[in-house]
């Protein structure tokens, strides 16, 4: 017998191939299910973006489910692994992803669905448990201060030095100046621990100041 024929009956009768029963492939996908439904849940209940984008939620649970059938379907039958790797090396995903943290919840489907496909579900609960928590633990830390673009426009060349300390002891971090014929723009980061409703008037008392405009930050702005 040929090295190869070796390798090829070893690997057809080590059961790593065997079928999977209706009732495996069932609670399979009905894990994965359950799974990117509560994947989409904690989207839901953490998102921290400006826009929150259903569909992309939704894509989470299919991706789950999805992974799940790739994974059941590639662990029965040696014929269709081999074809699925062929066609999935010539597919290439350019969606752009804007947040960072969406591609946490990505791999955290594509993970899940194929512990899920492979009958991990203790793997699947455990991970799942883990990242709520980090995530959790991640939204409770940003609670503690937002952070702010105040955009203001003024005259005067005094008039920079009264809005600085009309701040206070509010942190800020000057990002950007425009110097126009009849104005200044000023874009200044600024750290609230407790946000101050009161804020933009005093901004607005300040001599010399003709609008201000404060804009919570999220990571998008490059000044």
């Amino acid at each position: 017998m040929s090295v190869q024929d070796f390798i090829k009956k070893s690997i057809l009768e080590s059961g790593a191939f065997d079928q999977a029963t209706i009732l495996e492939i069932t609670i399979g996908l009905l894990t994965a299910l359950l799974a990117g439904a509560l994947i989409y849940l904690v989207y839901s209940k953490f998102y921290v973006g400006v826009i929150y984008c259903r569909s992309f939620a939704i894509t989470l649970v299919g991706m789950t489910v999805l992974t799940a059938m790739v994974t059941l379907a590639i662990s029965t039958n040696i014929v269709i692994s081999l074809g699925m790797v062929g066609a999935l090396s010539i597919v290439r995903f350019r969606t752009a992803v804007k947040d960072p943290l969406d591609l946490l919840y990505l791999f955290w489907a594509i993970t899940t669905g194929i512990a899920s496909g492979a009958q991990m579900y203790v793997l699947v609960g455990a991970a799942a448990i883990i990242m709520i928590l980090l995530i959790a633990l991640f939204r409770k830390h940003q609670l503690k201060g937002r952070i702010y673009i105040a955009v203001i426009h003024y005259t005067g060349e005094e008039t920079m030095e009264n809005v600085i300390r009309s701040f206070g002891k509010v942190k800020y971090f000057i990002k950007s100046q425009t110097a126009r014929k009849d104005s200044t723009e000023m874009a200044v980061e600024l750290f609230f621990k407790k946000y101050d409703p009161l804020f933009l008037e005093r901004l607005r008392a300040v001599s010399g100041v003709q609008d201000a405009t404060l804009i919570q930050y999220n990571g998008e702005y490059h000044g």
